[in-house]
């Protein structure tokens, strides 16, 4: 299984939430910077099973909880995509 990590704490808006995605995890230089193109990147990066953990969750949920709320529904909607396209879910998400 593939881990990837993002840091809570160095989601403070918007543009640093798609920084940090691009940037940690390595997202094409063609991403757009919103929530559609964070869905096909995620997608792309989920062919096998994935966690994605969110350390210092407890800073998103208590501060930025537009944030977290994007990263838990856009990541269903990434597995729910696949189950559509009758591909397995690989996404999971572990917030701590």
């Amino acid at each position: 299984m593939t881990t990837l990590k993002i840091d809570g704490k160095k989601l403070t808006d918007w543009n640093s939430f798609h920084s940090e995605f691009k940037s940690e995890l390595n997202f094409p230089d063609y991403y757009g910077e919103n929530m559609d193109a964070w869905i096909d990147c995620v997608d792309e990066l989920t062919e096998k099973p994935t966690l994605l953990q969110i350390e210092n969750g407890k800073f998103l949920k208590e501060n930025k909880r537009e944030l977290l709320n994007a990263i838990l529904e856009c990541g269903a909607f990434v597995n729910y995509r696949k189950i559509e396209q009758g591909e397995k879910p690989n996404l999971i998400i572990a917030v701590d």
